[in-house]
């Protein structure tokens, strides 16, 4: 499975926020020729009037362990992010989220590649 990024964290952390930019690869941004490997040239995914949450479960696993509403921080760039409450990372281990978007037409769009979560254990 491929992830757009890493983030490593330890048993109990709220943070660092996630912050994500949702693009759309099918459509070239503002001046650029559409590349589809490069998501430079990837417009923003418009989320006016959308929701966004990050579903969490260990790799390997099927079981969502924890669903996170993400804020959205700019609705047309398609960017959006979260922090996590104090019971979400409770055991090390590696762990993948994935970013559902619902419209507010009802539509639902997840991306395809997860973001990966190493969590080591505190000292405590």
């Amino acid at each position: 499975m491929a992830y757009i990024q890493t983030v490593k964290v330890v048993t109990g952390d709220t943070l660092p926020e996630l912050t994500v930019a949702l693009k759309d690869s099918n459509t070239a941004a503002s001046g650029k020729t559409l590349d589809e490997n490069d998501n430079t040239t990837w417009a923003p995914i418009d989320l006016t009037g959308a929701s966004v949450k990050l579903r969490i479960r260990a790799v390997g696993e099927t079981t969502v362990l924890k669903t996170l509403t993400m804020s959205i921080t700019d609705a047309t760039g398609g960017k959006a992010a979260t922090t996590y409450p104090s019971d979400t990372w409770t055991t090390p281990g590696v762990f993948e989220g994935e970013v559902e978007i619902t419209f507010g037409g009802g539509g639902i769009q997840t991306l395809y590649d997860l973001v990966k979560f190493n969590v080591r254990g505190d000292f405590d």
